[in-house]
């Protein structure tokens, strides 16, 4: 091995220190790159937002109750917990005719999807899944990804790359993955304040008649519970000829007579170009979609690279996804449930007097308004009480707004609900956090 080469691999894993000039790199440099890694993390640690992630185990006889796993090796411990933070909303993933149908598809197509589309062809489960997609948005295709943060960031930036000098305007409280796929198509972009359609308008007022424009929006904005003014904004596209491209990541399953999100809920789906949406949350199992016509699908499918260069979602994941989609679409009492326990926990904690953004979704967001404390208030609730809800801090929200985000489920029942009532009281009086007497009204 050269002294260059030799160099390098000391100064990449850090193991070894150069001793001799024949160790250094060929400017007679030794750089430690370790160095820079941790200093990044530890700047993290510094402003209190370094990320610690519990090791829980879901129960899926149980749900919402998983396993925590404390400390590591032999010494190690499982505690039982309940998880009042879930993104899968419904429950979906534990639903018995979900893992069936994962169980036979896996038991017939194997674990794997065998490569990407363009080599290994589209699988029978994916094919149905897309279909199944389509009808639920009532539009005429629809194209699945691996992920909803790829199908945001794929789906944009194509889509805005494709047309002609194409202006992106984007809500303020975008997410990262409609944030990176924004910037990923090359275009100028301009920010409306989050929801205010008078400044929507006054941007597409302001550009050149006639220009190709893209409205980027969400349905449901997860870390404040808030809603779009859907239907204004969509009169507004129209009025002006943009198209419009909607995330119903947090609504679908959740909202309208058959899950299809807000948009279905406010009877304005059909006037929506674009519809993006996941099966990881209300549908419980994996994968992001869009919904649109059928050349805006056939169009990102030819000429996005995070979608040609990709491995498909595996059969077994498709064909679950499906069934879940499928029930999903006829189950409004599990929606019915879920708004009635949302509504349970909001006055309950209302009159306990912890402090919340008020809003009209299944969101609730408990506010503390300093990192520090979020997380020593997650780990109280933790150890003390059995009870995980993950704080939230920057940048997923703003310095200052830090939050604990409960997401209550169909399953999260009366006696469930007491108790979180009475962990968070003990933890607001132990830390000396203030309460409130009425939910704060959200900004």
């Amino acid at each position: 091995m050269s002294a260059g080469g030799r160099g390098a691999r000391l100064r990449l894993f850090g193991a070894i220190l150069p001793h001799s000039a024949d160790e250094l790199g060929r400017d007679g440099v030794w750089m430690d790159y370790s160095a820079f890694f941790t200093e990044a993390t530890d700047r993290l640690r510094a402003e209190r937002r370094y990320r610690v992630f519990a090791e829980l185990e879901r129960d899926a006889a149980r749900f919402p109750r998983a396993l925590w796993r404390r400390g590591e090796g032999a010494s190690a411990r499982k505690q039982e917990i309940v998880v009042w933070c879930p993104n899968d909303y419904l429950g979906m993933g534990r639903h018995p005719q979900v893992i069936a149908a994962m169980q036979e598809a896996t038991g017939r197509y194997g674990a794997g999807a065998g490569g990407t589309r363009n080599i290994s062809g589209n699988s029978g489960p994916l094919v149905d899944l897309e279909r199944e997609l389509a009808d639920l948005h009532a539009k005429p295709a629809a194209l699945v990804f691996t992920s909803g943060w790829i199908s945001n960031l794929a789906a944009i930036s194509t889509v805005a790359s494709l047309l002609p000098d194409c202006l992106i305007l984007s809500d303020a409280l975008n997410h990262n993955s409609m944030i990176e796929g924004v910037k990923r198509s090359h275009c100028e972009k301009q920010i409306f304040r989050h929801n205010d359609v008078a400044h929507l308008e006054q941007l597409l007022r302001a550009r050149r008649p006639g220009r190709a424009t893209l409205i980027v929006f969400e349905s449901l904005y997860s870390m404040d519970g808030d809603m779009a003014p859907i239907a204004a904004i969509v009169d507004l596209a129209q009025k002006y000829g943009a198209l419009t491209y909607l995330d119903e990541v947090h609504a679908v399953g959740l909202y309208g007579p058959r899950g299809a999100g807000i948009a279905e809920r406010d009877g304005v789906m059909g006037r929506i170009d674009i519809i993006e949406g996941t099966l990881a949350k209300g549908f419980g199992t994996l994968g992001g979609y869009i919904a649109a016509s059928a050349a805006i699908i056939d169009a990102v499918r030819s000429h996005a690279p995070a979608f040609i260069f990709t491995t498909a979602l595996p059969p077994a994941i498709a064909a679950a996804a499906a069934e879940s989609v499928r029930i999903v679409k006829g189950a409004g009492e599990a929606r019915a449930s879920l708004h009635r326990q949302v509504a349970k926990v909001k006055q309950a904690l209302g009159r306990a007097g912890i402090p919340m953004l008020a809003n009209a979704s299944h969101v609730v967001p408990v506010m503390i308004g300093d990192a520090e404390l979020c997380k020593r208030a997650s780990d109280r609730l933790l150890e003390r009480h059995s009870i995980y809800i993950q704080p939230i801090n920057y940048p997923t929200v703003a310095r200052g707004t830090e939050r604990l985000r409960i997401t209550p489920t169909p399953y999260h029942d009366d006696a469930l609900i007491a108790e979180l009532v009475v962990a968070l009281g003990e933890t607001w009086t132990s830390m000396g956090l203030p309460f409130a007497p009425h939910a704060l009204a959200a900004e």
